[in-house]
């Protein structure tokens, strides 16, 4: 491999793809060295790990702590939380649309107490799990409204629709042990990264 960044780029993804049950695995570092290489972090943006973000359900505060997220200046623009289930049954679905709730309201909570600006009624939070290299890209809505009925713990009167993309490969059938290894994966599953980086704002 003459390119270091190429270089660098397989090596994460070889670690990022053999988990090892009792340790922390390396695809939180994968996922900020890809999305750094992408272009998902200019200058005024951050890539940060395990960022604790507050999260008001049923009147009560609680934590929702992101794999990966990317800031900027203080504002949450896109959440990703890895797919743990190689030593945690939970889905990590769940976990990445709270993390998104989450960071809606404190991106607002930063707009009204500290800005002094209006709030936004409705974003679009992006979000991305990851098993190993393989992502799903998902298009969460949020809106002060969901905000409201999860802080009441009630049920929202209009549903929330997410939009979930699973890339297309070759090979379905082998998507999590193959992830971004094969050339014809990668490059499919670049070009989604590619695709969904509008979305991140």
């Amino acid at each position: 491999m003459v390119n270091d960044a190429n270089y660098k780029l397989l090596r994460y993804m070889n670690l990022a793809m053999d988990p090892v049950a009792t340790e922390e695995s390396a695809v939180v570092d994968f996922a900020v060295h890809l999305l750094t290489l992408l272009g998902y972090v200019p200058r005024t943006r951050m890539a940060r790990t395990r960022a604790d973000i507050l999260l008001t359900i049923c009147e009560q505060e609680c934590h929702a702590t992101t794999d990966v997220c990317i800031m900027d200046l203080d504002d949450i623009l896109l959440v990703i939380q890895e797919d743990k289930r190689h030593k945690d049954p939970k889905d990590p679905e769940p976990q990445l649309i709270a993390e998104a709730i989450a960071a809606f309201q404190t991106n607002n909570s930063r707009r009204t107490h500290i800005l002094g600006q209006d709030l936004i009624a409705h974003k679009v939070m992006p979000g991305i799990t990851l098993k190993g290299t393989s992502p799903i890209f998902y298009k969460i809505p949020v809106t002060t409204q969901l905000v409201q009925s999860v802080v009441l713990g009630v049920y929202p009167a209009a549903p929330t629709v997410v939009h979930a993309h699973l890339p297309a490969v070759a090979r379905p059938g082998r998507r999590l042990s193959e992830g971004m290894k094969p050339l014809d994966n990668r490059a499919s599953i670049l070009a989604c990264y590619e695709a969904f980086k509008r979305f991140v704002n």
